[in-house]
């Protein structure tokens, strides 16, 4: 039997990490914390990343297959889910040289509709925009929510409303319906 579940492809910077926040501490229910993820030079000082505990189980709330589509790859597995009460998550593997493409086109989303492979998915990232909507439009069979969120706030209770409208009936014209 196959999983028939919408893909939840969760980027951590941004969303669950509002890297942009312009206090250190974060916005409200968000814990600081001091990481050196694989890859994150010894001399320099530890990657600051702020976490909500609460979205852990608001994620997994949501009815989805949840897999990482973040640069930390599986490090969010050691670092980023312990903190949020997640389980160790399936993640993409992405290609090394993260360029978009000329075509304006976000790096991730050539790799994610290829990893989809038409299934039914949500990406939720600080990164989309236009190009990328369009892209999966012409390029997934399947259907698709690719939702923005901003970096300075990351995800906020609204957002989880409306991914879980979305996951519990996807849009089933395809295309990439966005927020």
């Amino acid at each position: 039997m196959t999983d028939s579940r919408p893909l939840l492809l969760l980027d951590v910077d941004g969303p669950l990490n509002p890297w942009l926040a312009p206090d250190e501490q974060g916005p409200a229910g968000y814990g600081t914390h001091r990481m050196r993820p694989p890859g994150w030079e010894a001399p320099r000082a530890p990657l600051l990343v702020r976490l909500n505990p609460a979205h852990g189980p608001a994620l997994l709330a949501l009815g989805c297959r949840l897999v990482w589509a973040t640069t930390w790859r599986d490090a969010a597995n050691t670092w980023i889910a312990p903190v949020l009460g997640l389980p160790p998550l399936p993640y993409l593997d992405w290609p090394d040289g993260h360029r978009a493409g000329p075509d304006g086109v976000h790096w991730k989303t050539r790799h994610l509709v290829r990893w989809a492979a038409d299934r039914p998915f949500i990406w939720v990232d600080d990164e989309i925009g236009p190009a990328d909507r369009h892209w999966v439009a012409h390029h997934h069979a399947g259907p698709a929510l690719l939702y923005r969120v901003d970096a300075a706030v990351g995800l906020l209770p609204g957002d989880f409303d409306a991914l879980a409208a979305w996951a519990a009936d996807p849009a089933p014209d395809g295309g990439a319906a966005g927020a």
